[in-house]
């Protein structure tokens, strides 16, 4: 085309815009308009509605046990005869050249474990004398010995650990979860939080949706007469009066999603509605006196007290019921002194009831539904902290170490035995390392999802929660 014809064609469509009074910028707008129509439309679906994964699932439930402060893997799961040995000796200098901890300043010495291990099951899976319950349920586990991540402060390694990020703002584990899958059961929460002592350092966020529609947050269950707050209608109020009231609401809410197609009105209105149902389904989950003698007697598990033991039994019953995710919360594992005392402690409030759950959730025929994970933000070094010194006159701990400790899956797919191993002194992995992101990847495989096309639009990129990194083992795949 020669430069005059360019020119004439370019003034024709100039003209043609110019008499058509339409704009680039406006039918830019219409079209965003129609996408908001459109989603609108979309959200009128129940977000929380039962979706089929892309791959064929293995699971269709997570109960995940955080442990918050990070359990000692060197004490409870990985054997050191060596550095059991080397007790009291001064840490090879190769160890803490270059490196960052929490709180070890200097040179450290080396601190073996007081605890005896020994082999069990089919497997022949190694664990310590402090957990003579789990030990029992050995052939259910995939103990992987080669965990590591990239965070050594609690709050950062928590998040990480949840969201695949060490900072504020992304979607929780079990927000991906429920956002990919939705729930069987809609009466009540996709996705339950309990807790037993302080909060975690990084808060709710560790289940929060972040920048995901606000329905797939996790919903924290309380020990008392109340539950869930704010469940219970006002006083003087009738269940029809709510029902009205809900009723009124949701037509006002609709007419308002219709006309501006915010996901955040269709999580208002899904919620409303999920919360009038619990007022009937969450004191019957959570009476847990109806369970039998031998029920209360395998867990632990007294009525009507809050403990860990309780809320294993109700992560049983949830699952039973349908809740997609489950997550117990459990404080007190950050052993920076007197790991020697304090943690036999924390293993025998722990022990029974996730060997019970264990037990329970086979037994009823639903651990092959069910994944089942335990662990903590990172591991424990191989050297002594003595709260604030390197003395043997101090009791000894443990601090932050991030390059190498234990987590372990049971059920919903996972192949018992063990996977990866570290060095002779349990500091750096030797074998089979397991990253966060690969971690989650597999956890997500098993729920039958692609952890790369799980994915979120949020400010113009497409987040995950593996990030941009992350495979999938599958040697842990049964």
């Amino acid at each position: 085309m020669n430069p005059i014809e360019e020119h004439l064609l370019t003034q024709t469509r100039r003209e043609f815009f110019k008499r058509s009074g339409v704009c680039l910028g406006a039918m830019s707008l219409a079209s965003l308009l129609s996408q908001d129509v459109r989603g609108a439309q979309q959200q009128r679906v129940n977000p929380l509605a039962p979706k089929k994964p892309p791959f064929a699932a293995r699971a269709k439930h997570v109960i995940y046990l955080h442990m918050i402060g990070a359990p000692s893997q060197l004490d409870l799961f990985d054997n050191k005869p060596s550095l059991v040995q080397l007790d009291g000796q001064p840490c090879p200098e190769e160890f803490i050249k270059g490196k960052r901890f929490a709180f070890i300043r200097g040179r450290p010495r080396l601190l073996g474990t007081r605890f005896k291990f020994a082999r069990h099951g089919r497997n022949e899976t190694e664990m310590s004398e402090l957990l003579p319950h789990l030990a029992g349920v050995a052939d259910e586990l995939a103990v992987i010995r080669s965990m590591h991540t990239d965070e050594f402060n609690h709050g950062p390694a928590q998040l990480f650990l949840h969201t695949g990020s060490g900072r504020l703002g992304r979607p929780s584990f079990g927000a991906w979860t429920t956002y990919g899958l939705g729930s069987e059961n809609q009466d009540l929460p996709a996705y339950v939080v309990m807790t037993t002592g302080a909060m975690a350092g990084a808060g709710t966020s560790l289940w929060g949706s972040g920048f995901l529609p606000s329905v797939y947050q996790g919903i924290q269950f309380r020990t008392g007469a109340e539950p869930v707050l704010f469940l219970d209608n006002p006083a003087g109020q009738s269940r029809d009066d709510r029902r009205n009231v809900l009723d009124a609401v949701r037509e006002l809410n609709e007419a308002e999603l219709d006309h501006v197609g915010d996901p955040e009105i269709a999580t208002r209105i899904s919620q409303y509605e999920t919360a009038f149902r619990m007022q009937t389904s969450v004191p019957e989950l959570t009476d847990i006196s109806k369970e039998s003698p031998a029920t209360l007697d395998l867990y632990g598990a007294t009525p009507g007290k809050g403990s860990f033991a309780n809320n294993c039994l109700l992560a049983r019953r949830l699952v039973e019921r349908g809740v997609r995710v489950v997550e117990l919360f459990d404080e007190g594992w950050d052993h920076h002194g007197a790991v020697f005392t304090a943690l036999p402690k924390k293993c025998k409030q722990v022990d029974q009831p996730i060997a019970a759950l264990i037990a329970d959730l086979r037994q009823r025929g639903l651990l092959d539904e069910t994944l089942v994970i335990w662990g903590g933000e990172f591991g424990r070094t191989p050297m002594q902290q003595s709260n604030g010194s390197n003395s043997k006159k101090t009791a000894p701990g443990r601090d932050h170490h991030k390059d190498a400790y234990t987590m372990w899956l049971a059920g919903g797919g996972a192949k018992p035995g063990s996977y990866g191993s570290t060095d002779e002194l349990g500091y750096n992995i030797d074998r089979d390392p397991v990253h966060v992101h690969d971690l989650n990847a597999t956890i997500l495989r098993l729920l039958g999802m692609d952890h790369e096309k799980l994915t979120y639009t949020y400010q113009g990129r497409a987040f995950r929660l593996t990030d941009v990194f992350g495979k999938v083992v599958e040697p842990l795949l049964s």
